[in-house]
């Protein structure tokens, strides 16, 4: 009977039956879970959206295949069939650039593009100043620079003018060797993009302390309807941002408040 006293008595499981998992372990998991860095998000281009998915071109390289010069809000640049150019009327929210206002970008260095209008002609900049679409092939007066500073841009020519608008005709000009409010404009894209993720959980946005007032308001009951947040220094959650403990030492804070709903 001695031996029999030590074996350890179990629940019977039959034949077939998977055995269930403890619901201590089941909260255990979803603890971690919820407690660990979430997966990358898509982060959504507003910007974009209200443009008909043409997104602002950042850099040169950005530059290439369909696109469109935008000067002010939602207005084109527009190709007429005797070479010139105007700026088109305001689109609409949500709208993208007419076919007139689509041109096709080719890269010539890693500085400088050039521009083919809907009429297969080059834009160029005259001797006097005009922009024309006129061109058969790219020489120098037909290359641009795309010169950035900041989220503004414009667009520098041979010559050395910044292409800009006429505002009493809408005409399209580089009469200026210096940028203002006239020669700012995007060129807007809708090639396609590698997708901005955003791998920062939204519980890890701003300093330490807001961190663990965060999962604190995740986790936490309100029993009493007062939130418990540990007092103890907040050099601790540094140290252990800093050794790959972050999680794991908000946790151990929580569990001491006697208030996490699976810490007690």
């Amino acid at each position: 009977m001695a031996d029999y006293d030590n074996i350890r008595i179990k629940k019977l499981v039959l034949k077939g039956e998977k055995p269930k998992k403890s619901k201590k372990r089941k909260k255990e998991k979803e603890h971690k879970d919820d407690d660990a860095p979430k997966r990358s998000r898509t982060v959504v281009d507003e910007d974009a959206l209200q443009h008909g998915g043409w997104w602002i071109a950042t850099a040169a390289s950005n530059i290439v295949g369909a696109v469109a010069i935008e000067f002010g809000d939602r207005c084109y640049l527009k190709a007429l069939d005797n070479g010139l150019f105007t700026l088109g009327a305001p689109h609409n929210q949500g709208d993208g650039p007419d076919p007139e206002e689509i041109f096709t970008a080719f890269p010539i260095n890693d500085r400088k593009v050039s521009f083919k209008s809907g009429y297969g002609k080059y834009v160029k900049i005259e001797k006097d100043g005009m922009v024309t679409g006129r061109s058969e092939a790219v020489g120098s007066m037909e290359q641009w620079e795309p010169v950035f500073e900041g989220k503004k841009m414009a667009l520098l020519s041979e010559t050395g003018h910044f292409m800009s608008i006429d505002p009493e005709d809408d005409a399209c000009v580089a009469l200026r060797k210096k940028v203002g409010d006239q020669e700012i404009c995007r060129v807007r894209t809708n090639a396609a993009r590698d997708v901005v993720v955003d791998e920062q959980p939204k519980e890890e946005k701003g300093d330490l302390g807001e961190v663990e007032k965060n999962y604190v308001k995740k986790f936490q009951k309100f029993q009493d309807k007062k939130m418990r947040i540990s007092q103890n220094n907040i050099k601790e959650l540094e140290e252990a941002k800093a050794q790959g403990l972050l999680h794991e030492t908000l946790l151990d804070r929580r569990s001491k408040m006697k208030a996490d709903r699976y810490c007690k």
